[in-house]
């Protein structure tokens, strides 16, 4: 009889959600490597059909605590497109602040307590911050900071308030942002300072080619709008995804995953996605931190997620003071676009701090939402993710059994994977 070796690890902690990991390697080949959710579906696509559209951007924020600004960002644009609305310029600056913010307080959150703690054998987060007593201090302020602009904008910093379908409720408070830019400079130098250690790390060299998919715009780093994009070369606009992705929920799985329609192939989305995507339109610090680390573009290691997101943090803080100084500037505010409402079909894209967030809704003429399709990140991601387990599985099979689980789980968590989102 053949000899099976089992992997498991019946719980990965240090990332959102509950999960567990179990692979099986046969005569020295890895048979299986899969991710095993044990959250139960939270069906909010069903949730919100028969609700009125006001109500959804609100409804479908609750899919996460840690990126609830993307949802409802992301459900405006679907239900403003189904509607044929065009918000005005002003707006779009401050959802793209809203969304800024919401990147940088992710990863900030990932990226040192979540993450980092893998590469020193650090189990508990007291160990880490008094190895790091400076860089954890940095860190809290940096992730405190972009709250503070989620909050003045959105009306609070989880489930915001304020934004609604054609633009905002009420615009904030410019004397409050203005305190918070005078602080700008002390918090773009702790970013900084944070480089060194994330770009300093020993991430394992591990290749496994794969696809990367992204928004793209023209002359600008895409987080807010424009076009879907693979590094393959294809461009089809966003809402024409699927005739580019397919989801598939299968048997006994509480989470969807996602395939390139075409191939049946994993795809990678993300922070490491984007770059390969968007590098031309990195800030220009942002640039040069990710060239200090070397990588050929198309970077294929998966555990230079890792140290992306780092990039993007600076990227997007930059990006913040911008467009922040511009909306303080504007002496004339637009607060809102009228509109009518009408039946329709919507889609809305946005970057989530794990990749392209989707939502598509079909809405009939009384504004009642009839069909809904959400895509999350982490839907899209697990499947490549389990493609890159299986193959580094095969490349470290021979270590001892607590090795394997270590770098297991510092594969899984350099990926950031959402859970919650993924069982929506």
């Amino acid at each position: 009889m053949t000899n099976i070796k089992t992997i498991q690890i019946n719980h990965i902690a240090k990332m959102e959600g509950h999960t567990g990991f179990l692979a099986k390697i046969m005569a020295g080949k890895v048979k299986e490597a899969k991710l095993e959710t044990a959250e139960g579906a939270r069906l909010y696509e069903s949730l919100v059909i028969g609700r009125q559209f006001a109500d959804v951007p609100t409804i479908v924020a609750r899919i996460c605590g840690i990126c609830p600004v993307v949802h409802t960002l992301t459900s405006l644009k679907a239900i403003e497109n189904a509607f044929g609305i065009k918000v005005n310029q002003q707006v779009i600056i401050l959802r793209k602040i809203l969304e800024l913010a919401q990147i940088v307080h992710s990863h900030s959150l990932h990226l040192f307590f979540l993450s980092l703690p893998d590469f020193f054998d650090i189990k508990n987060d007291l160990d880490l911050v008094k190895k790091f007593p400076q860089e954890s201090s940095a860190v809290l302020e940096i992730r405190r900071f972009a709250t503070e602009v989620v909050r003045v904008i959105g009306g609070r910093t989880v489930h915001i308030l304020t934004a609604e379908v054609g633009g905002f409720k009420i615009l904030p408070d410019k004397s409050e942002l203005k305190k918070l830019m005078g602080n700008y400079d002390k918090i773009f130098d702790q970013a900084l300072s944070l480089v060194e250690l994330f770009r300093g790390l020993s991430y394992p060299r591990f290749i496994r080619q794969t696809e990367f998919i992204s928004l793209t715009a023209a002359c600008e780093y895409a987080i807010y709008e424009g076009d879907l994009k693979s590094h393959t070369g294809w461009r089809v606009k966003s809402d024409k995804f699927r005739e580019k992705l397919s989801e598939i929920e299968k048997p006994y799985e509480r989470v969807k995953q996602s395939f390139l329609a075409n191939t049946g192939d994993s795809f990678m989305v993300g922070a490491l996605a984007r770059i390969n995507n968007n590098y031309p339109y990195l800030s220009f610090q942002a640039k040069k931190i990710w060239d200090s680390l070397g990588a050929d573009l198309p970077d294929y290691n998966s555990f230079h997620n890792i140290f992306a997101q780092m990039v993007e943090v600076i990227h997007c803080l930059e990006q913040l003071k911008i467009l922040i100084t511009e909306f303080l500037d504007a002496s004339q505010i637009n607060l809102k676009t009228d509109f009518k409402v009408r039946a329709g079909q919507g889609v809305g894209a946005v970057e989530a701090p794990r990749g392209t967030l989707y939502h598509a809704y079909e809405i009939n003429n009384q504004g009642i939402i009839t069909k809904c399709d959400i895509i999350t990140p982490t839907a899209q991601l697990l499947n490549n993710l389990e493609d890159d387990l299986k193959q580094y599985l095969g490349e470290i099979k021979s270590e001892a059994s607590v090795i394997i689980k270590n770098k297991i789980r510092t594969l899984i968590r350099a990926y950031d994977p959402c859970i919650s989102c993924a069982t929506h």
